[in-house]
């Protein structure tokens, strides 16, 4: 009923949902745009295992009592419970672990632009398990967003001794991960509803990935800041939760095609914050490589010859 006079409240007011809208994109933008910055604080004084398993022990609670509340199912269907696993390890278990290993040694902001080339791992998949045509406009985009991202490695000074090569291998991994759960989702998980797509797989996940840091890194928990602390609960409650939510919400009001941007712009916000707070100037050069990056992994998003073939006929 409720959504019912949402849906007639918004007709009669079409500016207001534009604005809503507009809201939510921004507000998703910016929780995932800060997550990078929240990791970064996080791993000062937590080890990368542990604090992945916190993240989403923290996390946990909440999408259990959207579940309760909603009524949705915990269990995935019994014929998808090797999706259950799959889902538990390949998106929420290794990726974050990686991702937070990889921030111990890159800054905030080139993270960020490493995981933005998800998209292009994404586009990569689909022409393999879903036999979806690469354009030529596409291949151009992705030439042009990785020959970006070397010269903003280079430009930024990383001489990528093993630290820093495996924080950006780890980072790349943790980017590949998650397009291939992606791509294999919209195959075989389109059926299973948000809540019980996370909720599930983020407890189990905090928990293993909590459990093996005591046995691996044994955290001194007496060590820990209360910024690394804010960080976790920041991490925990608003970009695991907020963002996903916030961001489902607008899968129902925007094409996939132009929700897909939010990957596209949330970096930009990634590499003005970690550069403030890790107190590094935003030279010229990573501006100007960064927004060519960008606009090389949005082409990717816009297959021009589709679109044209589409306005022309066959």
């Amino acid at each position: 009923m409720s959504i019912a006079i949402s849906a007639t409240a918004s007709a009669r007011k079409p500016w207001l949902t534009a604005l809503v809208t507009s809201v939510l994109f921004l507000i998703v933008c910016l929780s995932w745009g800060t997550t990078w910055l929240g990791i970064k604080i996080a791993v000062e004084t937590v080890p990368p295992l542990t604090a992945a398993g916190l993240r989403f022990l923290i996390a946990f609670p909440l999408f259990l009592g959207f579940a309760l509340i909603r009524r949705e199912p915990l269990l995935f269907p019994k014929e998808s419970r090797w999706f259950f696993v799959f889902v538990t390890l390949s998106y929420f278990s290794l990726p974050y672990y990686l991702l937070n290993y990889g921030e111990m040694h890159v800054s905030s902001g080139l993270t960020a632009l490493l995981f933005s080339c998800m998209p292009v791992f994404i586009l990569l998949f689909s022409a393999l398990f879903l036999r979806e045509k690469i354009y030529p406009s596409q291949v151009l985009g992705i030439a042009i967003g990785f020959g970006s991202l070397f010269m903003i490695i280079r430009s930024q000074g990383l001489h990528l001794d093993h630290a820093e090569l495996f924080g950006v291998l780890a980072i790349l991994c943790a980017a590949v991960m998650h397009a291939l759960c992606y791509v294999v989702t919209k195959k075989h998980g389109t059926s299973i509803s948000v809540i019980t797509y996370n909720t599930l797989p983020i407890g189990i996940a905090g928990v293993m990935l909590f459990v093996a840091g005591l046995q691996v890194e044994a955290p001194l928990f007496s060590a820990i800041s209360a910024r690394s602390w804010s960080a976790l609960l920041y991490l925990g409650l608003v970009a695991s939760v907020g963002g996903f939510i916030v961001y489902f919400l607008l899968l129902k009001r925007l094409s996939p095609i132009i929700l897909s941007f939010v990957f596209i712009i949330f970096p930009v916000f990634a590499v003005i914050i970690g550069a403030w707070y890790e107190g590094q100037p935003l030279s010229q050069e990573l501006m100007m490589y960064s927004a060519i990056l960008l606009t090389g992994f949005a082409i990717t998003k816009l297959p021009m010859e589709k679109w044209l073939r589409a306005r022309t006929g066959p």
